[in-house]
This record gives structure tokens, sequence and C-alpha cells, in this order.
């Protein structure tokens, strides 16, 4: 049995999940999730808890099985505290910028990039060099924030780029030195 699979779920006050089929419908004080997951797997809601079981001991049964717990938890926890991403812009001149609904960074392009925060996402800028994104959706969370990122990655020799809270950039030496000119 998988150990994160044969967990059940217990479902705080205030959400209330229901259920059709392989459709699960998750409501709650930050929004409301729908999901459709794989006919085989069994999501039963009953007393506050949802448990999540599988029909055999199959390959593809056992990776599904705690995979679909995961993305059930993640749907309730989203719905009730919601998820965050912080990231941090480090150099010279890089900073972000709040305009209406749209994202503006200043990353050493010709131009701002400007970015529109997806339906459910809020973002906020606390200071020129923070980024926080908000949502209910652990999944869209994650990728609004990977796509802020991509814009500048963090590079190794002077760090500069933009970055998670927290993440660590290795950095390298660079040039031994310019004796030779």
């Amino acid at each position: 049995m998988s150990r994160v699979g044969r967990m059940p779920i217990e479902i705080p006050a205030g959400v209330t999940v229901s259920q059709n089929e392989h459709t699960l419908t998750v409501k709650g004080a930050k929004g409301e999730l729908t999901r459709t997951f794989h006919p085989d797997i069994n999501i039963t809601v009953e007393n506050n808890l949802i448990t999540v079981t599988r029909p055999s001991d199959g390959k593809e049964h056992r990776s599904l099985h705690g995979l679909t717990r995961a993305l059930v938890a993640n749907m309730v926890t989203g719905v009730h505290e919601g998820f965050t991403k912080t990231l941090e812009i480090n150099g010279v001149g890089y900073r972000a910028a709040k305009q209406g609904n749209k994202l503006a960074l200043t990353l050493g392009f010709s131009h701002p990039v400007e970015m529109e925060a997806p339906a459910g996402i809020t973002i906020e800028v606390p200071a020129p060099n923070k980024i926080v994104v908000t949502g209910a959706d652990k999944e869209v969370v994650g990728a609004v924030a990977a796509d802020i990122r991509k814009w500048r990655k963090p590079e190794p020799y002077k760090g500069k780029g933009i970055r998670y809270e927290g993440e660590v950039v290795r950095r390298k030496a660079g040039k031994a030195g310019a004796k030779g000119k």
C-alpha cells in the first residue's frame, strides 16, 4: 500500500467537497477547484474525510494512488489556506513594479517585461526586489512563478537574476586574472 495514498484527507471547516463520477469539486474561502481523476482510482467522501483507494497492486495503480491523494490534498489545502511562492530579484537596476493588473519587470533588456496574472492568481510586489505569487491552485502558482523566473534565471558568476526565496545558486570563480594585456 502507498504510504502517501493510504492517509485520509481531513476536510476542514468551511470547505465543501462534491463528487460526480471521477470529477471532484472543492469549494472554500480562497476559491473553487475542479479536477477529473483516473477512472480506476476510487475516491470516497464521508464523515469529513476523503479516502483514496486503488483496485489492484499493479504498477500503474500504485503510481496513480499516491498521485491522486496528493492532488486531492493540494486542492483541499489550496481552497482553505492557499499557496504562495516568493521570488527575489538580485542585480543592479533589476526591479519589479505593479501597474494595475500587470507586473512590470526591469531586467536589463531594452524594454520592460510585462506579465498579466492569470485568473485566480494574485501577484504582489511588497518591495522592488520581491515578488509574491499567491493562489488556490498549487500547480498554477508554481507555473506563474516559473514563468517570471525564466525571464532572468540566476547566473553563477555574479548571482544576478530572479530566484525563489531561499534558493541557493552555486557560484563559480570566474576568470583567474587578465595579466596578458
